[in-house]
């Protein structure tokens, strides 16, 4: 059987966190570097709603960054990515409901028309509840990461990047601690190759 095909873009965090699980359960894929302004036919011929993350496994394609992660953790968790409390699905889900949401209207503000400040208080409220749930351990839930770390980390990261040295003011010791510890681990590095645009007729790419 041929290997899965992940379609990705690195700076993209839905990508950020397919990439992260498929390193985790230690599967091999064949990574395509798409451009986001002049995607490859191919990608579009593959992925329904035509974003990244998308994986295309045999006849499957998969194109949710959440599901390709539990995808390639139901066939291997060395880790225990999944062994974690149902408020780590609930943090998931937050984080890819209201605080996105409230994250896009702070970064694009321009685009959307929307208040900055405004939404940027909104998405601070997550953060702070992250922040709580940091205290007094180096993950969510523990001395180990979990599916919910990983998921959310990096939104956290394009968060703090957006306005660096507001967030770095902000009385969010745990949560700083967090992410820096996240930013500069080989995890993360090791996701954040830089790859050449993909295109139709290139030697294949192995990830990870």
């Amino acid at each position: 059987m041929s290997r899965p095909i992940l379609y990705s873009f690195r700076r993209c965090p839905y990508a950020m966190r397919a990439r992260l699980g498929l390193a985790s359960a230690g599967l091999s894929v064949e990574l395509r570097e798409i451009v986001l302004r002049d995607k490859a036919p191919e990608f579009l011929a593959t992925s329904p709603s035509a974003t990244v993350p998308c994986l295309k496994a045999g006849g499957m394609v998969i194109d949710e960054s959440l599901d390709i992660m539990l995808w390639a953790l139901a066939q291997s968790d060395p880790e225990q990515l999944r062994d974690m409390p149902r408020l780590g699905h609930d943090l998931i889900a937050a984080t890819d409901g209201a605080f996105k949401t409230a994250l896009d209207r702070y970064k694009y503000h321009s685009r959307y028309g929307s208040d900055r400040d405004l939404e940027r208080t909104k998405a601070a409220g997550h953060l702070i509840a992250l922040d709580a749930q940091l205290d007094g351990k180096p993950w969510l839930f523990g001395d180990t990461p979990r599916l919910a770390d990983l998921a959310i980390l990096p939104f956290i990261r394009q968060f703090a990047l957006t306005d660096k040295a507001w967030f770095d003011a902000q009385p969010w010791p745990h949560l700083h601690r967090w992410l820096g510890a996240f930013l500069t681990s080989e995890r993360f590095l090791s996701i954040m190759l830089k790859y050449p645009r993909w295109q139709a007729g290139d030697t294949a790419t192995r990830f990870p």
